[in-house]
């Protein structure tokens, strides 16, 4: 491989480490346009505890009901990034993940491991998107805390279900 391929493989490695934790901080910061820029139209958004999305706005509108409202505090911190090229405009992604949720409504703490499995897609104009991805919960913590703010471990382990339920 050439000096300018492998500046080029360098780069589109940075640009897809950025475009994972830009979406990841959009989360966290509740900012619905920098997310929506993070997806293809058509992204294919499977997150275990969640329904199947096969285009990225019905994943923004559920994502705004459940997220940007008053008294929900997240936190995606992810980690442990493996990034593998199949070609120069295809890449796959492995990511660890921390999350942890405060519910203020609910009155519920909740942290969960959780492991994502992405594909990126360079588009003609060289920017790279998410074009799919999966995610799937290995260990969950929750608590409920009391009218005295004593906090009440209910969930310990694997989480069932859907997520807040």
């Amino acid at each position: 491989m050439d000096l300018e391929n492998r500046i080029q493989a360098l780069e589109d490695d940075r640009a897809v480490r950025d475009l994972k934790a830009r979406y990841l901080r959009a989360a966290d910061g509740k900012d619905i346009e920098t997310m929506r820029g993070c997806f293809t139209e058509q992204a294919l958004i499977e997150f275990d505890g969640f329904p199947r999305f096969e285009s990225r706005e019905p994943f923004i509108e559920i994502y705004q009901q459940i997220a940007c409202v008053p008294g929900i505090f997240d936190i995606h911190h992810g980690a442990n990034g493996v990034v593998c090229f199949e070609n120069e405009n295809r890449a796959t992604g492995q990511w660890s993940l921390l999350f942890h949720n405060i519910n203020l409504q609910a009155r519920t703490l909740t942290q969960m491991g959780v492991e994502y499995d992405d594909v990126f897609h360079k588009d003609g104009a060289g920017k790279w998107w998410i074009s799919e991805t999966r995610s799937r919960r290995t260990s969950a913590l929750v608590h409920r805390v009391d009218d005295s703010g004593k906090p009440l471990v209910t969930v310990m382990g694997e989480m069932r279900g859907a997520f807040g339920a």
